[in-house]
């Protein structure tokens, strides 16, 4: 072994505690670091490279990156749609970090951790309400949850055709349509990955008073024009910009008539099955054919982690789809289960483990806890926005985000300011294009959102927006 590799193990208690400290410190004081930083970093490695050891890489790193370190997962950072970590998931990614698995099998020589995530996965179904009847999967997040859920339709469009696209290729299938109304763009980049084009999508319209939903009707008409033949209908639990919903009801009642996978990208919109106020939201989601559903979003576990959710009667299409044919050591794909042939990665960490540990920490009444308070404060919010003479809602909040414009400012201004408001660090947005109006979107997933940092977030706004008055 060398020196250095034994030295550490010798010290491997006072790293981790190093570590530790490090830890609690961020967390401790998160709701005060900022949100983001302006100055640049040289990162130019060192001249040479001598080995140091892990102290001295772990001073290293204070002295150079951590000032870049910003808190992504405090309660003001609004960007995007990021959650943070609850207590009892770190404890999960810690211990899944030291365990080390590789979560390929269920039975077989070695590592048997898949059946932690099996458990999960029905912890997951138990909390969304769903039936037993879904396969499911950890992968890294959304856009490899669509991209493996809409690689089992690509092979299942195959078969409608008797042709098996996983072996014989995308030229081989017949033409595959795809249609959605508001697709997230992880959703376009799966189509293009697939080799279906991301541009090969037949757009339905949306719902008419201001909706990203689905218009049913058009959907029927647009469902028409395909003579029967087969297609991949992907539609939304959780619009970007206003948190829309499709008519799970309706697409329901039209999966019985026509010929179609139909898959759901439910990637913080699933969550709504946990709070008896907004389950109706979900209403119908049982009949889709894959679901996509985000856990670095509203489950609140480190970032790299989603599952994909893909009806058990369709366990052979996705082993066609994703099987190691070529690796005789790991037996009969057909036969028995290991994940490795299931989805597209074959060596995994135990991703399941910080999404097991806040499950059974906190449960279903938990999460019913988070998901209420964001939307109430994401509506609070609005409320504010309304009530601003500069500000104007594009969107009426009807979830946990909040799509808002300055009335006062050009579209080119709407950028400067967001960029002014995010460089003071207290709040961090993202910009956002609803309906052709450039704006700024707000999204509330985090469980240590209050309503106080609703007050901080408006204060800096209204600072920032007496600063343009005065320019």
């Amino acid at each position: 072994m060398h020196q250095l590799l034994q030295n550490d193990l010798a010290e491997i208690n006072s790293l981790l505690e190093a570590v530790k400290a490090e830890s609690i410190a961020y967390i401790e004081t998160v709701d005060h670091t900022a949100t983001s930083v302006q100055h640049q970093l040289d990162n130019t490695p060192k001249p040479g490279w001598n080995a140091t050891g892990a102290m001295a890489a772990f001073n290293e790193f204070q002295e150079r990156y951590k000032s870049v370190i910003v808190a992504s997962s405090g309660p003001r950072y609004w960007g995007f749609v990021t959650g943070g970590s609850t207590p009892a998931a770190i404890m999960g990614d810690w211990l899944a970090t030291v365990y080390d698995q590789n979560t390929q099998t269920l039975k077989g020589n070695g590592d048997n951790s898949a059946l932690i995530e099996v458990e999960t996965i029905q912890l997951l179904l138990k909390l969304f309400g769903l039936p037993k009847t879904y396969l499911g999967g950890f992968v890294t997040g959304a856009t490899m949850s669509n991209f493996t859920s809409l690689g089992v339709a690509r092979q299942w469009i195959g078969k409608q055709a008797g042709v098996d696209i996983a072996k014989d290729g995308v030229a081989a299938a017949p033409s595959i349509n795809v249609l959605s109304a508001t697709p997230h763009s992880s959703a376009i980049k799966s189509l293009a990955m697939l080799g279906l084009g991301s541009r090969n999508f037949i757009q339905v319209k949306t719902a008419t008073g201001n909706r990203e939903a689905i218009d049913t009707n058009d959907l029927e008409e647009k469902i028409g024009t395909l003579n029967g033949e087969p297609f991949i209908l992907i539609s939304s639990a959780g619009t970007v910009n206003s948190g829309d919903f499709d008519d799970f009801v309706a697409i329901a009642a039209l999966k019985k008539k026509y010929n179609f996978w139909w898959h759901i990208d439910a990637a913080f919109g699933a969550f709504a099955a946990c709070s008896p106020l907004y389950k109706h939201l979900v209403a119908g989601w049982e009949s889709a054919d894959s679901i996509t559903a985000d856990c670095h979003k509203w489950l609140n576990v480190p970032y790299e982690s989603a599952v994909f959710l893909v009806k058990d009667t369709y366990s052979n299409l996705q082993v066609e789809t994703y099987q190691n044919s070529n690796a005789p050591y790991l037996g009969n794909a057909l036969e028995n289960f290991n994940y490795l042939n299931v989805l597209p990665e074959n060596s995994r960490r135990l991703k399941a483990l910080p999404a097991w540990f806040t499950l059974v920490a906190y449960g279903k009444e938990g999460y019913r806890s988070i998901i209420e308070n964001n939307i109430t404060l994401a509506k609070q919010f609005g409320e504010l926005v309304e009530a601003s003479e500069s500000l104007e809602l594009l969107v009426p909040v009807k979830f946990n985000i909040v799509s808002f414009t300055i009335n006062s400012l050009e579209q080119d201004g709407i950028t400067a300011f967001l960029d002014r408001v995010n460089s003071r660090g207290k709040v961090f947005m993202t910009p956002t294009v609803y309906f052709g109006r450039k704006g700024i979107r707000a999204a509330f997933v985090n469980w240590r959102t209050t309503a106080e940092d609703i007050q901080i977030a408006m204060q800096e706004i209204n600072e920032v927006l007496a600063g343009f008055a005065n320019n």
